[in-house]
């Protein structure tokens, strides 16, 4: 079973950086894309960023320049690094898996991120 634990999270002021991770309890990133996700109050969940098994990349446009996303195969762990952080960053931020070949979706518990002065 794949068990995704989000960490990192916390109260950041404005221009900050922050760097979430998310462990994962199998060795998956051949076969699963790995993304961040958040969800603001009232919001939807939105795609932050996303690394595929091929090591390809891609982020939301509110985030580019700001925020990489990356991976560390030998700890089974993906991380966010989240820098210039502005308050409309607050959100909780999600660790989801996706199976390249089943399309099943696996997710961790969400970890909150506050911008605030």
């Amino acid at each position: 079973q794949v068990q995704l634990v989000e960490s990192g999270g916390g109260l950041v002021q404005p221009g900050g950086s922050l760097r979430l991770s998310c462990a994962v309890s199998l060795n998956i990133f051949s076969i699963f894309t790995m993304a961040w996700y958040r969800q603001a109050p009232g919001k939807q969940r939105d795609l932050v960023a996303a690394i595929t098994p091929g090591d390809s990349t891609n982020y939301g446009d509110s985030v580019k320049g700001r925020f990489t996303i990356s991976r560390d195969s030998a700890k089974n762990t993906v991380y966010l690094q989240m820098s210039s952080l502005k308050p409309e960053d607050t959100a909780v931020y999600y660790c989801n898996g996706r199976n390249i070949f089943t399309r099943t979706d696996y997710w961790g518990q969400g970890t909150q991120v506050t911008v605030s002065s």
